[in-house]
């Protein structure tokens, strides 16, 4: 066999396009969304070598235009999900055992795929599966996806040259194995780039995978899936099936092969799968590796010394794009009373430009939450809102649901900083601001730290060089990603590592080397050249 030992240098970050009027990458994407539109999608699951179908047709509608129908997956039970184990299983040892470079070069072709050939068909089918506007699907559908694949690469490269140091006469070796058994990787739906990672950072690393998307995310999905195939993914390293949790958990975290699973999604489904696992501990060949993104509760606290643009651009930004559908989505804010009627101002005016509609026509800002159990849910916080002495509404707060899920971005000022909309998760265009007076930026700091159980991403803004160092040394632990004059959304692979602790999750950051090595399993071996012939040591002899 010929040798050679091959190197994966640290990537640069795939340029993001700005699809501009007249852009040639703006044309085509148009191009592709009318193509999608119609195309009625029959999407199936990839079990091993096999699509399949099933009776049950479940249709995919864009959030913004339910009349609309994108096509329809097929929905599996319990016996695909055990047909999707049995086939990683089968798919493992000559997964694990292909050549790093080969394994590698998969998941690079891949990328390349999608940031050329494939590029608009995952902005498009992001696009109108989970209404996101051209740039935020540009961010997470390409760009994002695409340095997961490169980053990724490189980063386990660096983990398989990490070796021990040797003492005379032996010699000592590091290998990285795959886990012993299959990883479950359950991906939601605010993030193509979140479903498109989970599964590959396990199986880049040797693992097979079982692979359950949110049913919203999986138009997407399939395209994501096809891609890997076209790139040479053997089949059933990675097995893409469509059941409901309950079904998976159950058929999963009973199988004496669960290796583990790479989550993200809701603190209480987490828990509740931690919970499982830990009563089925005896039935498991190795203890499962458990990693996980969960919920946020994320925050900005501007300092009097801030710059009230600044303030209202990273909070119109930071709560209200993609619908403030992203688990780093500002969703409470403290703002220094000296500030407070100008950030006002700022925010009613940001709010009221923000055009509002469906994803075809690239000035609208603002698009639909992804269906009506949310559509529902948020309402409900801002219908109670309306109507408390605690709260008032300082811009937005309507929702239509005829033609599409459309809640306009929504401004509360809360009374009381331990309002129910400072506290609770809502997953929505909804910002609760609580006003501050501007002698109390430490007490706030310490309000801040106390008032949520998440710790994911947060904010401060300010021009006062101690304020900054105040607030980052009291928010220490209050969150995994913390930014300093900016919005506290737009996490970059290999720039800032993604994840957060408390109820946020595991914190093993996703987009850095710190994730891959939770799935693996290190084994060293140790060689003697001249190995002892007696059990004595000089230290026995007396003369």
């Amino acid at each position: 066999m010929l040798q050679g030992t091959f190197t994966y240098p640290l990537p640069v970050n795939e340029p993001v396009l700005n699809y501009a009027s007249r852009s040639p990458e703006r044309a085509r994407l148009k191009e592709v969304l009318a193509e999608l539109k119609k195309t009625e999608a029959d999407i199936p699951m990839y079990i091993g070598s096999k699509e399949v179908r099933t009776n049950k047709k479940v249709a995919i509608h864009p959030p913004h235009e339910i009349s609309h129908t994108l096509g329809y997956f097929s929905a599996g039970d319990e016996k695909h999900v055990k047909q999707a184990i049995d086939a990683a299983l089968a798919a493992k040892e000559n997964w694990s055992n292909m050549s790093w470079e080969n394994r590698a070069n998969i998941f690079l072709k891949a990328a390349d795929l999608i940031a050329t050939k494939y590029r608009p068909y995952m902005n498009g089918t992001t696009m109108l599966g989970q209404s996101k506007n051209a740039f935020q699907a540009e961010i997470d559908s390409a760009c994002e996806i695409i340095d997961f694949l490169r980053f990724n690469v490189h980063f386990l490269g660096e983990i398989y040259k990490q070796q021990p140091i040797s003492g005379p006469g032996m010699h000592n070796r590091m290998e990285y194995r795959p886990l012993e058994g299959f990883v479950l990787a359950v991906t939601p739906f605010n993030f193509t780039a979140i479903g498109g990672n989970l599964p590959t950072s396990a199986a880049m690393c040797g693992n097979t995978v079982v692979w359950k998307p949110a049913n919203t995310q999986i138009y997407s999905a399939n395209m994501f899936m096809q891609i890997l195939r076209e790139a040479g993914l053997p089949d059933g390293v990675i097995n893409l099936i469509y059941v409901d949790g309950p079904t998976l958990g159950k058929v999963c975290f009973e199988h004496r092969e669960f290796a583990g699973v790479h989550f993200t999604g809701s603190t209480g489904v987490f828990n509740q799968m931690w919970e499982t696992i830990g009563k089925n501990m005896s039935k498991y060949r190795s203890y499962p590796r458990i990693v996980g993104e969960t919920g946020g509760k994320d925050f900005v606290i501007a300092h009097a010394s801030a710059n009230a643009d600044v303030v209202a651009t990273a909070l119109l930004r930071g709560a209200f794009e993609f619908q403030g559908q992203k688990c780093s989505a500002a969703s409470r804010a403290y703002i220094p009373s000296n500030l407070a009627e100008e950030v006002k101002k700022k925010m009613i005016a940001g709010v009221k430009k923000m055009k509002m509609g469906i994803v075809d026509d690239f000035s609208n800002f603002i698009n639909a939450v992804i269906d009506e159990k949310s559509f529902d849910k948020i309402k409900s916080y801002i219908d109670q809102a309306k109507e408390s002495k605690k709260a008032e509404i300082w811009v937005g707060g309507k929702c239509d649901k005829k033609k599409g899920y459309f809640i306009q971005p929504t401004v509360i000022e809360a009374k009381d900083p331990k309002y129910v909309t400072m506290c609770e998760e809502i997953f929505g265009p909804v910002l609760t601001v609580y006003v501050y007076p501007a002698n109390q930026f430490e007490k706030t700091l310490h309000l801040v730290d106390e008032t949520s159980p998440y710790a994911l991403t947060g904010a401060v803004i300010s021009t006062d060089r101690n304020a900054i160092e105040l607030a980052t040394k009291v928010l220490r632990d209050a969150a995994g990603n913390f930014y300093i004059n900016d919005k506290p959304t737009g996490a970059v692979v290999g720039q800032q590592p993604f994840g957060g602790a408390r109820a946020s999750g595991t914190n093993d950051k996703a987009g850095s080397i710190l994730n891959l090595y939770r799935w693996l399993s290190a084994r060293t071996i140790k060689e003697t050249f001249n190995p002892p012939t007696d059990f004595g040591y000089p230290f026995l002899l007396e003369s």
